[in-house]
Protein backbone atom coordinates (compact mmCIF):
# COMPACT_ATOMS: atom_id res chain seq x y z
CA UNK A 1 0.00 0.00 0.00
CA UNK A 2 1.07 3.62 -0.72
CA UNK A 3 1.57 5.88 1.88
CA UNK A 4 1.12 9.32 2.76
CA UNK A 5 3.00 10.48 5.61
CA UNK A 6 2.36 12.96 7.29
CA UNK A 7 4.34 15.84 5.75
CA UNK A 8 1.88 15.31 2.86
CA UNK A 9 -1.11 15.18 4.94
CA UNK A 10 0.00 18.41 6.75
CA UNK A 11 0.82 20.09 3.55
CA UNK A 12 -2.39 19.35 1.50
CA UNK A 13 -3.82 21.00 5.28
CA UNK A 14 -1.90 23.78 4.97
CA UNK A 15 -2.57 24.22 1.38
CA UNK A 16 -6.33 24.09 2.27
CA UNK A 17 -5.87 27.09 4.71
CA UNK A 18 -4.08 29.11 2.37
CA UNK A 19 -6.84 28.63 -0.47
CA UNK A 20 -9.46 29.28 1.90
CA UNK A 21 -9.60 32.53 4.20
CA UNK A 22 -10.89 30.45 6.96
CA UNK A 23 -13.67 29.25 5.01
CA UNK A 24 -14.23 25.66 5.54
CA UNK A 25 -16.44 24.36 3.23
CA UNK A 26 -13.97 26.00 0.78
CA UNK A 27 -11.21 23.75 3.00
CA UNK A 28 -13.32 20.77 2.42
CA UNK A 29 -13.42 21.36 -1.43
CA UNK A 30 -10.04 21.68 -1.33
CA UNK A 31 -9.21 18.96 -0.14
CA UNK A 32 -11.44 16.55 -1.68
CA UNK A 33 -10.46 17.97 -4.57
CA UNK A 34 -6.58 17.35 -4.03
CA UNK A 35 -7.52 13.89 -2.39
CA UNK A 36 -9.29 12.71 -5.56
CA UNK A 37 -5.81 13.30 -7.64
CA UNK A 38 -4.27 10.87 -5.60
CA UNK A 39 -4.29 7.05 -5.41
CA UNK A 40 -7.01 5.16 -3.61
CA UNK A 41 -4.20 4.27 -1.01
CA UNK A 42 -3.31 7.82 -0.65
CA UNK A 43 -6.85 9.13 0.12
CA UNK A 44 -6.90 6.04 2.54
CA UNK A 45 -3.57 7.37 4.39
CA UNK A 46 -5.22 10.60 4.74
CA UNK A 47 -7.68 9.44 6.88
CA UNK A 48 -5.38 7.53 8.71
CA UNK A 49 -2.90 10.51 9.32
CA UNK A 50 -5.95 12.55 10.05
CA UNK A 51 -7.48 9.73 12.44
CA UNK A 52 -4.12 10.04 14.32
CA UNK A 53 -3.81 13.78 14.68
CA UNK A 54 -7.32 13.88 16.42
CA UNK A 55 -6.00 11.22 18.76
CA UNK A 56 -3.08 13.06 19.60
CA UNK A 57 -5.27 16.19 20.07
CA UNK A 58 -7.30 14.09 23.18
CA UNK A 59 -5.96 15.67 25.33
CA UNK A 60 -7.62 16.92 28.66
CA UNK A 61 -6.09 20.04 28.86
CA UNK A 62 -6.99 20.44 25.26
CA UNK A 63 -10.48 19.97 26.47
CA UNK A 64 -10.04 22.50 29.57
CA UNK A 65 -9.63 25.29 26.52
CA UNK A 66 -12.80 24.21 24.37
CA UNK A 67 -14.52 24.57 27.78
CA UNK A 68 -13.21 28.11 28.36
CA UNK A 69 -13.79 28.77 24.83
CA UNK A 70 -17.10 27.26 23.95
CA UNK A 71 -18.32 27.37 27.80
CA UNK A 72 -19.43 23.18 27.51
CA UNK A 73 -17.98 20.45 25.96
CA UNK A 74 -19.90 16.88 24.73
CA UNK A 75 -18.13 14.14 22.89
CA UNK A 76 -19.48 15.95 19.51
CA UNK A 77 -18.19 19.01 20.38
CA UNK A 78 -14.55 18.53 21.54
CA UNK A 79 -14.22 15.92 18.11
CA UNK A 80 -15.04 18.41 16.17
CA UNK A 81 -13.28 21.04 18.32
CA UNK A 82 -10.17 18.75 17.20
CA UNK A 83 -11.00 19.36 13.59
CA UNK A 84 -10.83 22.75 13.67
CA UNK A 85 -7.66 22.81 15.33
CA UNK A 86 -6.06 20.26 12.46
CA UNK A 87 -7.44 22.87 10.23
CA UNK A 88 -5.33 25.76 11.84
CA UNK A 89 -2.00 24.09 10.44
CA UNK A 90 0.84 21.86 11.39
CA UNK A 91 2.61 24.70 13.27
CA UNK A 92 -0.44 26.34 15.11
CA UNK A 93 -1.86 23.18 15.83
CA UNK A 94 1.52 21.40 17.41
CA UNK A 95 2.17 25.08 19.25
CA UNK A 96 -1.47 24.57 20.70
CA UNK A 97 -0.58 20.50 21.44
CA UNK A 98 2.70 21.89 23.41
CA UNK A 99 0.80 24.60 25.12
CA UNK A 100 -2.83 24.93 24.99
CA UNK A 101 -2.93 28.21 26.41
CA UNK A 102 -1.54 29.25 23.22
CA UNK A 103 -5.29 29.69 21.65
CA UNK A 104 -5.43 32.78 23.79
CA UNK A 105 -3.30 34.10 20.65
CA UNK A 106 -5.85 32.76 18.54
CA UNK A 107 -9.76 33.11 19.78
CA UNK A 108 -10.94 36.28 20.11
CA UNK A 109 -13.90 35.49 21.80
CA UNK A 110 -16.48 32.75 23.01
CA UNK A 111 -17.40 31.26 20.02
CA UNK A 112 -18.31 27.70 18.78
CA UNK A 113 -15.19 26.22 17.25
CA UNK A 114 -15.61 23.10 15.09
CA UNK A 115 -14.66 21.89 12.04
CA UNK A 116 -16.97 18.76 11.40
CA UNK A 117 -16.69 18.48 7.75
CA UNK A 118 -13.23 17.48 7.99
CA UNK A 119 -14.09 14.26 9.05
CA UNK A 120 -15.63 13.10 5.57
CA UNK A 121 -13.36 14.23 3.48
CA UNK A 122 -11.51 11.30 2.77
CA UNK A 123 -14.65 9.64 2.38
CA UNK A 124 -15.87 11.98 -0.05
CA UNK A 125 -12.89 11.89 -2.45
CA UNK A 126 -13.01 8.15 -1.97
CA UNK A 127 -16.66 8.09 -3.61
CA UNK A 128 -16.00 10.43 -5.40
CA UNK A 129 -12.85 8.33 -7.39
CA UNK A 130 -14.57 5.04 -6.79
CA UNK A 131 -17.93 6.00 -8.13
CA UNK A 132 -19.27 3.91 -5.15
CA UNK A 133 -21.11 4.77 -2.03
CA UNK A 134 -19.41 4.23 1.34
CA UNK A 135 -18.78 0.59 2.67
CA UNK A 136 -16.29 -1.44 4.42
CA UNK A 137 -13.41 -1.15 1.66
CA UNK A 138 -13.51 2.94 2.79
CA UNK A 139 -11.11 4.90 4.67
CA UNK A 140 -13.15 4.98 7.77
CA UNK A 141 -13.46 1.39 8.11
CA UNK A 142 -10.43 0.57 7.34
CA UNK A 143 -8.40 2.93 10.28
CA UNK A 144 -11.00 1.36 12.33
CA UNK A 145 -10.06 -2.03 11.76
CA UNK A 146 -6.49 -0.53 12.33
CA UNK A 147 -7.03 0.54 15.61
CA UNK A 148 -7.06 4.17 14.59
CA UNK A 149 -10.61 4.89 16.14
CA UNK A 150 -11.35 8.01 17.80
CA UNK A 151 -15.01 7.23 18.68
CA UNK A 152 -15.94 3.98 20.25
CA UNK A 153 -12.45 2.36 20.64
CA UNK A 154 -10.82 5.46 21.39
CA UNK A 155 -7.82 5.39 23.19
CA UNK A 156 -8.07 6.97 26.83
CA UNK A 157 -7.68 10.88 27.28
CA UNK A 158 -4.48 11.92 28.18
CA UNK A 159 -3.15 13.97 31.21
CA UNK A 160 -4.92 14.67 34.48
CA UNK A 161 -8.66 15.27 33.86
CA UNK A 162 -9.75 18.66 35.76
CA UNK A 163 -12.40 20.48 37.68
CA UNK A 164 -14.08 23.48 36.52
CA UNK A 165 -12.51 25.53 39.47
CA UNK A 166 -9.36 24.24 38.07
CA UNK A 167 -9.64 26.43 35.05
CA UNK A 168 -7.99 29.73 35.00
CA UNK A 169 -4.74 28.29 36.97
CA UNK A 170 -4.53 25.76 33.91
CA UNK A 171 -5.01 27.89 31.30
CA UNK A 172 -4.41 31.44 32.72
CA UNK A 173 -3.94 33.30 29.23
CA UNK A 174 -6.95 31.76 27.80
CA UNK A 175 -9.32 32.31 31.24
CA UNK A 176 -7.97 35.82 31.61
CA UNK A 177 -8.81 36.83 27.64
CA UNK A 178 -12.64 35.12 27.78
CA UNK A 179 -13.70 35.88 31.36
Amino acid sequence: METINTNKFWKLIDKAVQASNGDNHLKERYLVHELEKLSLDEIKNFEFAFRKCIIEADEFKIMAAQKIIEGYVSDDSYLYFRCWLIGLGENVYAEILNNPDYLANIVDQKEILDWEGLMYVATDAYSKKTGKEEDETFPRDIAIDLGLDYDFGAPPTKGKDWTEDELPTMLPNLWAKLN
